[in-house]
C-alpha cells in the first residue's frame, strides 16, 4: 500500500522531482485530462520539466486542454504522477507500462486501490480537480493557464455542480478558480450546452428504447457498435450518456452500457442520493469501482446476458 500524504505534502514532494509524467486514465473525462494539465502547467510554472503521456482515448473537447502538453515520444521521465486513477484496470496500455514507477497518486474514489509510492487521495471530494487545485495553491499562484483545465475538471465531474456530489468546498474551488479571469463562459458552452446531431440522434434512440425495472425505479439504456455507426458517431458525441438516466422521473438506478467491442460492454451505473443502491458496491462486483453515486464497469457477454449479471449485482446490494 502507497503511503498517503496531505495535499501539502503532495506539494513538497513535487516539489523535489524535476522531468515528472503525468498519467490518465482510459477513455479519460474531463477530471483526469483538466488535473493533468492544470497540474502540468503548475509545474512548469516552476521551472520544472512536465509532460502528460499521450492518451490515444481523448475527446476533442478535452484536447484543448491537453494539446500543449503532450509529451514527445523521446521522453524519459524521472518521476511518475497518476490522477483520477482508482484502479490499475483503469490505466491504458501506454500508462499501464508505468504502474510500477508511480510515485505519487492523486484520485478522490472510495475503491482506490492504494498503488504508488505515495498517495494524495480525498473520497469526500466530488472532482478530483479539488485537490489538484490544493497541491497547485501549494506549488505556487493559480494562474489562468493553471485554473482553466482545473475549472474543467471540477465542472465536468459536477455535471456543472448539479450532481449531488457538490459541495460548499466545490463551490469555493470554483470561485477561485473564476477569480483567476478564465473564461468559464466557453467551458461550459462547450460541456453542458452544445449537443451534435449525432449526440442528439443517440440520445433520441437511448430515450426511445429504455428498458425499466424495479418497478420504474431503474432504467437500463445501452448504446451499441451498430447504433454508433447508423447515427455517424463519434467518441466526443458518445460522452457522459450517463447523464440521461438521471434526468427520467422516479429513477434513482440508472445503468448506461455502451458496445466497446464485440461482446464488450462500458457499464456507467448512476444511483441517487437516496442510498438505495450504492454503484460503487454494485460496479466491485463486476470488476469495477467509483463512488457512491457513480460508479463503472467492463463486462464480456451479449446483452440480455450482460443486462442480467447486472441486475443480479444490483439487487444483491440495494437496500429497501
Amino acid at each position: 500500500m502507497s503511503a498517503a500524504v496531505t495535499a501539502r505534502e503532495a506539494a513538497a514532494l513535487l516539489a523535489r522531482q524535476d522531468n515528472i509524467l503525468i498519467l490518465t486514465h482510459r477513455r479519460p473525462d474531463g477530471d483526469t485530462i483538466g488535473c493533468a494539465a492544470g497540474l502540468c502547467a503548475a509545474l512548469r510554472q516552476l521551472g520544472k520539466t512536465a509532460w502528460l503521456l499521450y492518451n490515444p482515448d481523448i475527446t476533442a473537447s478535452n484536447q484543448i486542454y491537453a494539446a500543449p502538453f503532450w509529451a514527445p515520444e523521446d521522453f524519459q521521465p524521472e518521476y511518475v504522477v497518476s490522477v483520477d486513477i482508482a484502479a490499475r484496470s483503469l490505466f491504458f496500455p501506454g500508462g499501464e507500462a508505468y504502474f510500477d514507477r508511480i510515485g505519487l497518486a492523486v484520485d478522490h474514489h472510495p475503491s482506490f486501490e492504494g498503488f504508488g509510492e505515495y498517495s494524495c487521495v480525498d473520497a469526500s471530494r466530488a472532482a478530483c480537480g479539488e485537490i489538484v487545485y490544493e497541491i497547485c495553491r501549494e506549488l505556487g499562484e493559480i494562474t489562468a493557464e493553471v485554473a482553466l483545465p482545473l475549472y474543467a475538471a471540477v465542472s465536468t465531474d459536477t455535471g456543472c455542480f448539479v450532481y449531488a456530489n457538490t459541495t460548499a468546498d466545490t463551490h469555493r474551488v470554483a470561485a477561485a478558480l473564476l477569480e483567476t479571469g478564465i473564461d468559464y463562459f466557453a467551458v461550459n458552452k462547450r460541456h453542458f450546452r452544445t449537443k451534435s446531431r449525432r449526440r442528439l440522434a443517440l440520445e433520441a434512440d437511448l430515450l426511445g428504447n429504455m428498458e425499466f425495472f424495479h418497478e420504474g425505479r431503474g432504467v437500463f439504456m445501452a448504446a451499441s457498435r451498430a447504433l454508433m455507426e447508423r447515427v455517424g458517431a463519434t467518441e466526443n458525441d458518445a460522452e457522459d450518456l450517463s447523464q440521461l438516466a438521471g434526468i427520467i422521473e422516479g429513477v434513482d438506478c440508472g445503468a448506461v452500457l455502451r458496445e466497446l467491442g464485440p461482446d464488450q460492454w462500458k457499464l456507467s451505473l448512476r444511483t441517487g442520493a437516496n442510498g438505495r443502491v450504492n454503484a460503487t458496491e454494485v460496479c466491485r462486483l463486476l470488476g469495477g469501482g467509483g463512488h457512491a453515486m457513480a460508479a463503472g464497469a467492463t463486462l464480456e457477454g451479449e446483452l440480455p446476458a450482460v443486462k442480467a449479471k447486472i441486475l443480479q449485482a444490483i439487487d444483491q446490494v440495494k437496500a429497501e
